[in-house]
């Protein structure tokens, strides 16, 4: 199912970081429409903001979209986007996203996009591969996923929205979100999916060192916060993983944000 890319072509942003006399860089920058980046902000020599800008209302028919990050040793990046994420309505065809990210050994990643809202009728395939070269690689991975425009009426009503994210450490397999959201063949809102909310947040470190302790905090953070369901759990690479289903983005961005900043 596809349909014509109303850009012509793939529209691509690629970035890479470089560590040069102390100071992280982009060392490579290439976009296409609608995509723009701006230049980084640093909260550190090492460590810099990339916001990627669009001048699109939003995801359209047709489109197809290609990222590649490539964080290096010694820097620290984290990874912005301009708005929430409207992937809106479409006729018959679909939209797919692929993004490869590679992050090098002493490298930083934190990537977190604002929260995705799929408009009704819409139709999305997003496919996520990450690389982390070595244990010093670390990565802070959020994704929020709304069931769409639920002030409009539009709960659940997306044609579909399919989600590969994979991430591999040394070459190996440590994680894997392969999920199909389709409203025709599953009780959204149900048990074992929404389960009557109406946003769902993921957040997961990767080589980022968390105590039992600090997973025990979390557990008590989730049980005192009102309006929200969640769990926190230790993956079998010992790594963290997050899971939080809420009725709104920003009480998710807000408690996610309390979360990371959790000593």
């Amino acid at each position: 199912m596809t349909a014509e890319n109303k850009f012509g072509k793939t529209s691509e942003v690629r970035l890479e970081t470089e560590l040069r006399d102390g100071k992280a860089v982009l060392s490579d920058v290439f976009f296409t429409a609608p995509f723009k980046v701006m230049l980084p902000f640093y909260l550190r020599e090492d460590y810099m903001q990339v916001m990627v800008l669009s001048a699109s209302a939003g995801i359209m028919e047709g489109d197809v979209q290609k990222f590649d990050i490539h964080v290096n040793p010694g820097t620290s990046l984290e990874y912005l986007s301009q708005a929430y994420e409207k992937i809106h309505k479409m006729k018959e065809g679909m939209a797919r996203r692929e993004t490869k990210i590679v992050v090098e050994p002493d490298a930083y990643l934190k990537y977190a996009p604002l929260p995705t809202i799929p408009f009704k009728d819409s139709a999305f395939e997003n496919h996520l591969e990450i690389e982390l070269k070595e244990k010093s690689s670390r990565l802070l991975f959020q994704e929020i996923l709304s069931c769409g425009r639920a002030a409009c009426g539009e709960a659940f009503v997306y044609r579909f929205y399919h989600n590969h994210v994979a991430v591999h450490e040394e070459g190996n397999l440590i994680y894997l979100d392969n999920t199909k959201y389709d409203p025709k063949l599953f009780e959204m809102s149900g048990t074992g999916m929404y389960e009557g909310f109406t946003h769902l947040l993921n957040l997961v470190f990767f080589n980022i060192e968390k105590s039992e302790s600090w997973m025990s905090e979390v557990r008590e953070l989730l049980d005192e916060t009102p309006e929200i369901e969640g769990g926190v759990t230790r993956i079998a690479s010992g790594d963290v993983a997050v899971r939080i289903l809420g009725r709104g983005s920003e009480p998710l961005l807000k408690i996610s944000e309390k979360i990371q900043n959790m000593e």
